[in-house]
């Protein structure tokens, strides 16, 4: 079964996250004075490619820079297999109102792993997610874990993984959302509901934590799906899906 192993061992401590974040704020007529200033200058591009405000433009993009926004649900996949070799899937969904309390959790995960051997995956990870976590870690005032200490190390150095970055393949400038990757590699799967734009809306205007946690829920699997379907391994069947306390 030299395939199998082959597989297998990319597989090897791999835990597959997703972040959803919002803004920091319901409105930035609710932010600190001196960040509204900050806001001001940044979205001053965004306008103009488009007639919004600066206070529209919080509303739809602050969740995306970790200065102006936050994380509020952390998605977390893991693999094991069966006597058959049949990959299984545990999610586990870290989700609060208090930050400080999903990267506390999540630092509790992180560090089961020895140092030098937990390896992250994430979809458009090493731009996104993975500086993201590190700067909201080090706003709230917590340790980077070993597996995030990425700060000047070459990129050769970096073992996490970013399924964006395998399908690019060099083209830095292709940029492909994982429901799109999803659909053209026939990967099977409940598409996701809406895109990151649209959180902060549904978390400060409707409430919605249901939604919020199915559509975390949804992403880390489908990532772990493409993921799977990347690298040759059987796909995890639906009844090998289950949520973790």
């Amino acid at each position: 079964m030299p395939q199998a192993v082959s597989w297998k061992r990319r597989l090897k401590n791999v835990l597959f996250i997703d972040l959803k974040t919002v803004a920091g704020e319901p409105s930035l007529l609710s932010v600190d004075p001196r960040l509204q200033r900050q806001w001001e200058e940044k979205s001053r591009h965004f306008r103009a490619e488009d007639e919004l405000s600066a206070a529209g433009w919080y509303d739809r993009r602050a969740a995306f820079y970790a200065e102006f926004g936050k994380i509020i649900c952390i998605g977390v996949g893991g693999l094991f297999f069966n006597d058959a070799d049949q990959p299984n899937l545990k999610v586990k969904l870290l989700s609060n109102d208090d930050e400080r309390t999903i990267l506390s959790e999540f630092l509790t995960i992180v560090n089961r792993y020895p140092p030098g051997e937990l390896v992250l995956c994430a979809h458009n990870g090493k731009e996104f997610d993975f500086p993201y976590l590190c700067r909201r870690l080090m706003v709230n005032g917590l340790p980077l874990p070993p597996a995030l200490q990425i700060a000047g190390k070459k990129p050769w150095e970096i073992p996490h993984r970013d399924t964006l970055e395998q399908w690019q393949f060099g083209d830095k400038r292709h940029f492909v959302p994982l429901d799109l990757l999803a659909a053209v590699l026939d990967v099977p799967g409940r598409p996701l509901e809406w895109m990151g734009d649209r959180t902060s809306e549904v978390y400060y205007r409707e409430h919605d934590w249901p939604r919020i946690e199915q559509y975390a829920r949804d992403s880390v699997v489908m990532l772990v799906q493409v993921y799977l379907r990347m690298v040759g391994a059987p796909l995890v069947a639906d009844e090998h899906i289950v949520n973790s306390d």
